[in-house]
């Protein structure tokens, strides 16, 4: 009997020994990411996902793959949705944009929040373009504008989701002028880009990163920027401001947020981690080439953020004419 006790203790002792190495190195992930995000492929969440699971590739920053997946539908309520359902799961983080704050303020069926995920990093703010295809007859904003005053209701704009920066962007425009135009919401920017190249529509607000390619093959015009100051890679075209329309500047945010409970070792290997992958010379490229502003916050900060973001986006909205559900 002693002899067994004297095991039992020894290996009780073990474990403990072992639980407490566990605790101490922290987590790591020794299986898969899943790095989700709610915009179909060519959207903007989708180019960025997929740019830094291919600068953890070539760095080699993770043990184990970064795989993206795509999960549409609903403005982000359907990826949101799906990740709270991870309770606790560590080896599952998410790619949020705006939409993720807007979303649940303008639909009364949404159940989940920002506020309701774990909060883990801000990655970058992302100034905006309101393009037209190059041979548009729109040499400025103020043109499509007049003309959107002949004819109520006919021209048309291909966008995101109904929360997304592209439709705030149209509601506040349109309320500023007194004018109307139809918005066309497609899940993915490959799809948005292909109506307004194949003249399907008139004009979009894009991501620099998604106008990237066009501009530089000069399929696009850049009829104005929607930024607090021009951007030092565009400086002779206005700000929507200084185009003659004074709406509020729309910021973008992109960072990444976990599963409801996500243990506190994991949010902070999360930390670390995306705050190795800002540093390095590839991310710091990628944001120059994009023309991305680098927005790190940590955790605590983006937490913060998120709060002062919300009460940001529920005034905006609402100067925009749009029902607010909470």
């Amino acid at each position: 009997m002693v002899k067994r006790i004297l095991i039992a203790g020894s290996v009780a002792a073990l474990v403990a020994a072992n639980a407490g190495e566990v605790a101490a190195q922290g987590f790591k992930p020794t299986r898969p990411i899943e790095f989700l995000v709610h915009t179909g492929p060519g959207g903007g969440n989708d180019l960025l996902a997929r740019a830094i699971s291919n600068i953890v590739e070539k760095e080699k920053l993770l043990p184990v793959r970064m795989q993206v997946t795509n999960k549409t539908g609903g403005g982000g309520i359907t990826a949101m949705s799906y990740l709270s359902e991870k309770k606790g799961e560590t080896h599952t983080i998410a790619l949020f944009a705006n939409t993720w704050v807007n979303g649940p303020l303008m639909s009364k069926e949404a159940k989940v929040t920002l506020k309701d995920l774990t909060p883990i990093v801000r990655l970058v703010t992302e100034p905006g373009v309101i393009v037209v295809k190059a041979d548009s007859p729109y040499k400025s904003l103020k043109d499509f504008i007049d003309d959107a005053k002949k004819q109520p209701g006919q021209l048309k704009q291909s966008g995101g989701s109904i929360g997304s920066r592209d439709n705030i962007v149209r509601q506040l425009l349109m309320k500023n002028t007194g004018t109307q135009w139809a918005y066309i919401s497609f899940p993915g920017g490959g799809e948005r880009r292909a109506a307004l190249l194949g003249g399907h529509v008139q004009i979009m607000v894009m991501d620099p990163q998604e106008a990237g390619e066009h501009l530089r093959n000069g399929s696009l015009r850049i009829l104005a920027q929607i930024a607090e100051k021009r951007m030092a890679s565009l400086p002779d075209v206005p700000t929507v401001p200084e185009a003659g329309f004074n709406i509020p500047n729309y910021l973008v945010i992109r960072g990444v947020v976990g599963p409801p409970d996500m243990p506190a070792e994991a949010v902070k290997f999360w930390e670390a981690f995306f705050a190795k992958v800002a540093k390095t010379a590839a991310w710091k490229k990628y944001l120059q080439d994009n023309l991305f502003e680098d927005g790190f916050q940590t955790t605590a900060e983006l937490v913060k953020f998120v709060d002062v973001f919300t009460e940001q986006a529920r005034t905006v909205l609402k100067d925009a004419g749009v029902k607010i559900y909470r």
